[in-house]
């Protein structure tokens, strides 16, 4: 699926099932609340804290989806195309890090 199916389809999710999209600012609460349940299984999987039980069954991937889910509502809703955004972000990253990167000691 390229971005835009995924833009195209989840504008006709949100037409059959969802009714209409939430709004902005809910959006932007429960992009935020979705980015938590990521971070909360990269902090204690990953990282230095220990693993509740309840949290051991959680699938990262499901969380991440959800995170882009939401992300994709709020581009459909404030008219923005994310590959165009992507594409105009990665010549950015490429054109500003072509050799920061490269030259950073600390990723050798």
């Amino acid at each position: 699926m390229t971005i835009q199916e995924a833009q195209e389809t989840v504008d006709q999710w949100i037409k059959e099932n969802g009714v209409r999209y939430f709004n902005e600012l809910t959006n932007m609460a429960m992009l935020t609340e979705e980015v938590g349940e990521v971070a909360r299984i990269i902090a204690r999987r990953y990282g230095e804290q220990s693993e509740k039980e309840s949290d051991k069954n959680k699938d990262l991937g499901e969380e991440m989806a959800d995170v882009l889910f939401v992300l994709i509502c709020l581009a459909n809703q404030t008219g923005v195309d994310l590959t165009k955004a992507l594409e105009k972000n990665l010549a950015k990253k490429t054109q500003r890090d072509k050799e920061r990167h490269h030259n950073n000691p600390k990723l050798g």
